[in-house]
């Protein structure tokens, strides 16, 4: 039963027009961020970043986290170019969906709220700016 679950969810996230793809996602880049980045959202998305993010993409964003053990380092939000896309959109999709085939990135839908992810977002727009 459970891998009938798992098929479906894997095969309705690969036909997801936001669904993150190397290279970036014209369909996801199209998505604009509703959470103004004020004070109080950046703070916000700071604790979500902390409590959830931090033990892979690290304390800077730099991808030097203490869980990043995997073959394939953790994004670096702190340099220009990002593998799936660096538009608010395409980040929202990479976190709400995760990065397809990659046992690392797992998506966040379950555990956080859209606008707790668009705090996120505009809490790792900071870090590009350090």
């Amino acid at each position: 039963m459970h891998r009938v679950v798992i098929a479906c969810a894997v095969v309705a996230l690969a036909q997801s027009p936001t669904a993150p793809r190397k290279g970036g996602n014209p369909d996801a880049a199209k998505i604009k961020n509703p959470v103004a980045p004020s004070a109080e959202s950046i703070a916000a998305g700071k604790r979500s970043y902390t409590r959830l993010c931090i033990k892979c993409h690290g304390p800077e964003g730099a991808g030097d986290g203490t869980g990043a053990t995997g073959p394939v380092p953790p994004q670096d939000m702190t340099d220009e170019k990002w593998e799936y896309g660096g538009s608010d959109g395409e980040i929202f999709a990479v976190i709400k969906e995760g990065v397809p085939n990659s046992p690392d990135m797992e998506g966040y839908a379950a555990r956080m709220t859209d606008t707790e992810i668009w705090n996120v977002v505009n809490y790792i727009r900071t870090l590009r700016a350090r």
